[in-house]
């Protein structure tokens, strides 16, 4: 497989998922939008509306570890969460250590004077974009 150009980023939560796509050629990422989840069960005709539209060449799923780089429970529900991604999809996904990409998107709406609470302006398409931009930074430049 060639280097992924376009890519989904994911945001995995019980309640929400953040969406955000990716440019591997300017090594970019932005919040696209953020999907509803029950239990952790997300709407999968959305995300395959979402495949249909962007047409992505891999995707990247935030791995929610523990401070200290242990799995926590929400990890493990991720992981299983890519697979399926993978299986639905066939392509290929990628897991990238999320720790504290949500308090970072939290801090940069302040910072952008947004204010209201978090069910008014959830961070969880930021906290996708975050992680995504944080994969794209770790990929080795591919010529094109």
């Amino acid at each position: 497989m060639s280097a992924p150009r376009l890519l989904l980023g994911f945001d995995y939560g019980s309640k929400q998922i953040g969406v955000a796509v990716g440019q591997a050629i300017t090594g970019q990422a932005r919040e696209l939008c953020v999907l509803k989840a029950q239990n952790g069960v997300p709407d999968w005709i959305q995300i395959e509306k979402l495949i249909q539209e962007w047409q992505p060449d891999a995707i990247v799923v935030g791995l929610p570890l523990n401070m200290d780089g242990t799995p926590s429970e929400m990890s493990a529900r991720a992981e299983k969460f890519a697979r399926r991604l993978n299986g639905r999809f066939n392509l290929p996904v990628f897991t990238h250590d999320e720790r504290l990409t949500t308090y970072e998107a939290k801090g940069q709406r302040l910072a952008q004077g947004q204010r209201g609470g978090y069910r008014e302006r959830p961070v969880d398409a930021l906290a996708a974009a975050l992680l995504l931009q944080g994969w794209l930074e770790q990929q080795p430049a591919h010529p094109l």
